[in-house]
């Protein structure tokens, strides 16, 4: 395998109101998602969620959590018809998620095409910030991962795999690589601590926020690994890992790397290819050291007793990819693997010579540097609320305000995606995934479907005496190949399902 495999990022985003620290952030979440989908004449009764098939109680170790003893937050297979919830013609869902505005992308197959489709989701959150904006106060949005008080919410990551692959595989194998991978995935936080009470700055907004190594939750004792069991997809094939230890990343680089690293390093516990026990010691504790310094000098120790620093463990893993790509492809991969190893490569080297050499290349590093330029600049410390005020600034979705955005407009970023390719993924699906067949049917039947899910799309049909629901179990089914053909000769939905069933039958 390589880093092709069926993927997607789920994003929070940070919500205020100018001027109303206590506005209500449900309701505020809820006006986000309505004035996009009522821009796109989308309505909820229409393009709403079917959770007949979620199950987020479900645990990979091989048990179910009961209800009764369930956190709230972790039942999210109940409706609640208070919140917005929509499908989108790009095959994303935008809803209300534990107050805050999520976006999930739909599924894809390369790091590259989730790269465009996660930063189709900002331009989303955006147009929706200058709708409300039209309406004072308004409604400012953040890509982040943190208030800076004490509040975290996720940037989430999903990868489809092999069932048959053990999750204890997947655990010790993951584990060493995700409290490494910060030092190319972190975007960066000024402060120390859940609650930044301590002055400093750090690799990632999410790391001081994890508890556990292995567990269920996602909002309260976090885990490195979690073990929601939740496919999506044909159970007996499929499980998909939900990885909620990732920071919402701008940067291109970063992003294709957070997601490009990852599926290769899966690929390998796939295929059984890593060898070398590279388990931490102390995980959790490890995890916070790394991101609490930037120098990335700091040294992990691993349970054989090597100690060496989260670069070096990175180049480990660089090295075990390098070889497991040299045994099945002769080191001639496809081009979007060729591409995250050459950018995985040239990371590493900055960052063992100097971190800020990185700044085109990774979030925490360019952030960093900025803040850095007000210190040298103004003369202040680390506890300058000033800096806070920036950190959170960074993240602005608006293109005028937000300062990653100005940055890059002014080219200071490497960047992977043109902006045309961003705008065609705000409207178009993916074409390789059953993503197509979700948006293509949001777009040319949006009256006759009465909601969707990842694994389903449900048909209200005049005339017909029932709903008729369409699974979608296989995700690199209905995609523009197999189904396109099918949709352009349907001028309705009537006529879609007609032929979908004589094809079957």
């Amino acid at each position: 395998m390589t880093v092709r495999r069926v993927m997607g990022i789920e994003t929070e985003y940070g919500i205020s109101v100018p001027g109303d620290p206590a506005a209500n952030p449900m309701i505020l979440s809820g006006q986000v998602v309505n004035a996009y989908a009522s821009a796109q004449g989308i309505r909820a009764a229409h393009a709403s969620w079917d959770y007949a098939d979620e199950a987020p109680l479900r645990d990979a170790r091989g048990f179910e959590m009961g209800r009764g003893v369930a956190d709230p937050s972790q039942l999210t297979d109940e409706e609640d018809p208070t919140l917005a919830n929509v499908v989108l013609t790009n095959g994303a869902r935008l809803y209300v998620d534990h107050a805050h505005p999520e976006y999930s992308s739909p599924e894809v197959t390369t790091p590259r095409a989730a790269v465009a489709f996660d930063r189709a989701g900002e331009a989303i959150m955006a147009e929706s910030v200058r709708r409300l904006s039209q309406v004072p106060p308004g409604v400012n949005l953040y890509k982040n991962n943190t208030d800076g008080k004490g509040q975290s919410y996720g940037t989430h990551e999903n990868y489809l795999m092999r069932r048959e692959t053990p999750f204890t595989d997947i655990v010790r194998h993951l584990v060493p690589f995700f409290v490494a991978r910060q030092v190319v995935t972190g975007s960066g936080r000024v402060g120390i601590g859940v609650d930044s009470r301590t002055a400093g700055y750090q690799l990632s907004q999410r790391s001081d926020f994890f508890e556990v190594e292995v567990g269920l939750e996602t909002t309260l004792k976090r885990p490195i690994i979690n073990t929601r069991d939740e496919p999506h997809a044909v159970a007996d094939l499929y499980r998909r890992l939900h990885v909620i230890i990732g920071d919402a990343n701008h940067c291109d680089v970063a992003n294709l790397l957070k997601l490009g690293m990852t599926s290769l390093v899966l690929a390998m516990i796939e295929d059984r290819a890593i060898d070398a026990d590279l388990t931490v010691a102390r995980p959790v504790a490890t995890l916070q050291t790394i991101s609490h310094d930037p120098t990335c000098t700091a040294l992990l120790e691993l349970r054989d007793g090597t100690k060496l620093t989260a670069v070096q463990l990175m180049w480990r893993y660089h090295g075990l990819a390098e070889r497991y790509l040299e045994s099945r492809y002769a080191g001639a991969p496809d081009d979007d693997t060729a591409e995250v190893m050459r950018w995985w490569g040239t990371v590493l080297d900055k960052l063992e010579r100097d971190p800020m050499e990185a700044s085109r290349e990774l979030d925490w590093v360019a952030k960093q540097q900025v803040l850095q330029g007000y210190i040298e600049r103004d003369g202040l410390d680390w506890s300058d609320s000033r800096l806070r005020a920036i950190d959170i600034q960074w993240s602005d979705v608006r293109p005028d305000r937000g300062i990653f955005h100005k940055l890059r407009a002014a080219g200071r970023f490497e960047e992977l995606v043109s902006t045309e390719t961003v705008l065609d993924a705000v409207h178009e699906p993916p074409v390789d995934t059953r993503a197509y067949f979700r948006g293509k049917c949001l777009e040319k039947y949006p009256d006759q479907i009465a909601a969707a899910s990842w694994d389903s799309v449900i048909f209200d049909i005049p005339g017909q005496p029932s709903l008729q629901r369409v699974p979608m179990l296989e995700p690199l089914r209905g995609t523009r190949a197999t189904v396109g053909p099918l949709l352009d000769r349907s001028p309705d939905a009537a006529t879609l399902l007609r032929e979908l069933a004589s094809a079957s039958g």
